[in-house]
């Protein structure tokens, strides 16, 4: 899918001006501008130059320095050369909205068990504004797979959940969404869609599909009367001659739609072009009032179709969830045909899901206390070492998007002041600047953070793999150490190279990303045949004279590893070669991949290994298992 790449000066919603209309008095403006850096960073899919973003920001070169060192200093970047890269660390932002919305903890593992049913992606979406935004995606590996990312925003009227959530809105909404449409023909400020005004061919072959769109988007769903342009499309209301219908050009009065008569399936459709993507949102979301349900037929982009239903809480819409499909498996006729009924099971389920967490959260205390942070400390600390370098106000409002979280989607000032251990004028602030900013909103004094947090990173972040999460740690390990240092993955009884850092030397070890070698003999091996209850120990077979090839004795080896929680090879794969590893954990605990460091046996003694290598390559991993359970929280982090 080509991306819709031309910048915009807002957030994709017309909420945007709001960021552009009068600054509070009390607002933090460094914090204003540290969040337009990191947005800037999110609409260049995670990185960018410097100099890039002095231009894309409009602010002077000396404040893009200091903003991008403190956000390096918080873990939120990392700076590479004179690239600014976005971190994982960067998504507790966005961990801390999807935690205090509990939908994701509550309503993933519906998704992805109705998307391993149906063998098609699935997504969870909220509304932000007059956007929609993902909170999930279970997505299906295809040569033809969902772009789409967590975090990801997109203009209401061009997808399936949008109808479904404009049934909730007011006045002040469609208003909204009528600047928005206004004043951003294009959807310039919806990075994740292509522009609005491509054109659509219709061919022969689309004949079929065209009848049935026509017969689901002009036919009412309850009585079966066909949609007149005289009676339910009121061109003095909804839609007016001139600007959304062209009399004699896309659609003409008295053809393609007719006072008198039902629309003809497939008038005109060989060499017309559709009119502009979303001009019949609201007659679709007055159909998705009435149905419960409603289509996505090609509005993103030709041949991706998707069919939506509401999820609901105490009344309201919670979410939406979508089957997403393309035309080579279903039209979005066969879409509602098809899978309609399972797709209202698993509703159902995800509804009694959240009636029975209501109920277990009603009967709970509410706590809203959490353990200060530290952030007094650690400022002070930065601010010593970076000095004017370090801006304490960004780091501190940052600070506070993270109070909020599980059991603490809504807080007080006094609140927001504990969990961070700032000063309650200090803290005001902040929360003044992220509701003007749209990042919180304020109701009776308490405060609740908004769907737009996850677009301060999470989309270009929600893809990463461990090999990238990992790859930067590797990389200053080695240049710290002045060898070899790997990243690989178990597979069977073999072990998979996946992130690979080599030295310069005259003798170094040469492997490659993808090579893969017996788990027995190597130290990534036994590290991650130590964490399985039963590990593979057959076929051992001797590749040097101290190669252990003896199983029991293996067993005792891989007990004492899991013991002591490293393993050291000397000489075992290859005469020579000496390494030393230790394992990767996720979140729950368990081996997920394994780093090691390898060298010839002439550079380092078993015990100089152990003493000098082992603890630098311990803190490596711990700080790579950080960056993971961040990422991993919400989301499975692909190993490769």
């Amino acid at each position: 899918m080509q991306s819709n790449v031309a910048p915009a000066p807002g957030t994709g919603t017309s909420s945007a001006a709001g960021a552009e209309a009068a600054v509070p008095a009390e607002a933090v403006t460094p914090l204003i501008r540290g969040i337009a850096v990191l947005r800037r960073l999110t609409d260049a899919d995670g990185v960018s130059s410097l100099s890039g973003l002095e231009r894309s920001t409009g602010l002077a070169r000396s404040t893009v320095d200091r903003i991008t060192a403190t956000l390096a200093r918080r873990g939120y970047v990392r700076l590479d050369g004179r690239d600014a890269v976005l971190a994982p660390r960067l998504m507790e932002l966005g961990n801390a909205y999807l935690a205090a919305l509990r939908l994701p903890r509550l309503l993933d593992a519906h998704a992805d068990a109705l998307a391993d049913e149906l063998d098609e992606s699935v997504s969870l979406a909220v509304g932000d504004q007059d956007g929609i935004r993902f909170i999930h995606q279970a997505t299906r590996r295809r040569a033809m797979s969902l772009s789409f990312r967590i975090g990801d925003l997109l203009p209401a009227e061009r997808t399936a959940p949008g109808p479904l959530f404009a049934t909730e809105w007011g006045d002040r909404e469609w208003a909204r969404w009528r600047e928005r449409r206004a004043a951003d023909p294009e959807d310039r400020g919806f990075p994740a869609v292509p522009a609005r005004s491509r054109p659509i061919e219709y061919g022969e072959d689309d004949s079929n599909d065209e009848k049935d769109r026509i017969g689901a988007s002009r036919t009412n769903s309850k009585n079966g009367k066909d949609l007149t342009a005289a009676k339910d499309l009121t061109i003095a209301k909804g839609l007016t001659v001139g600007q959304d219908l062209t009399v004699g050009e896309d659609l003409t009065v008295g053809k393609n739609l007719a006072a008198d008569g039902p629309l003809e399936p497939g008038a005109g459709r060989s060499a017309r072009r559709l009119p502009t993507l979303g001009d019949d949102f609201e007659q679709r979301t007055a159909e998705a009032r009435e149905a419960g349900w409603a289509l996505d037929d090609q509005l993103i982009e030709p041949g991706l179709v998707a069919l939506s239903m509401p999820v609901r809480e105490a009344g309201r819409i919670a979410c939406v969830v979508s089957v997403v499909s393309h035309t080579s498996r279903h039209t979005a006729a066969d879409l509602r045909d098809t899978l309609l009924p399972r797709l209202r099971e698993a509703v159902a389920a995800m509804e009694r899901e959240l009636r029975e967490a209501q109920h277990a959260e009603s009967v709970t205390p509410r706590t809203t206390t959490a353990t200060p942070s530290g952030l007094a400390v650690w400022t002070g600390a930065s601010k010593q070492e970076l000095g004017r370098e370090f801006i304490e106000s960004l780091a501190r409002g940052l600070t506070v998007i993270t109070a909020f979280g599980e059991g603490r989607a809504e807080l007080n000032l006094t609140e927001v002041a504990q969990a961070t251990g700032l000063a309650r004028a200090t803290a005001r602030r902040a929360l003044i600047t992220l509701e003007h900013l749209g990042y919180v909103t304020a109701h009776d004094r308490v405060f609740r953070l908004t769907p737009r947090v996850l677009g301060l990173g999470f989309p270009p972040l929600s893809r990463t793999s461990l090999a990238e999460i990992a790859a930067p740690h590797l990389t200053e390990l080695s240049q710290r150490l002045h060898d070899s240092v790997s990243l690989a993955v178990l597979t069977g009884d073999e072990i998979q190279y996946t992130g690979r850092v080599s030295t310069s030397r005259v003798m170094s070890v040469h492997i490659t990303i993808g090579t893969r070698l017996p788990a027995y003999p190597t130290a990534l091996g036994r590290v991650m045949l130590a964490d399985l209850p039963e590990p593979p120990l057959t076929e051992l077979l001797p590749l040097t004279p101290r190669t252990i090839t003896d199983p029991a004795r293996l067993k005792a080896v891989l007990d004492r590893v899991r013991e002591e929680g490293f393993a050291l090879v000397d000489g075992e794969l290859e005469v020579g070669l000496r390494s030393v590893a230790v394992p990767v954990r996720e979140r729950g605990g368990r081996v997920v991949a394994a780093v090691n460091v390898a060298m010839h046996s002439s550079r380092r003694t078993p015990e100089e290994c152990v003493t000098e290598v082992l603890p630098e390559l311990r803190a490596t991993v711990g700080r790579i298992e950080e960056d993971l359970w961040v990422a991993g929280r919400f989301r499975r982090v692909p190993r490769t």
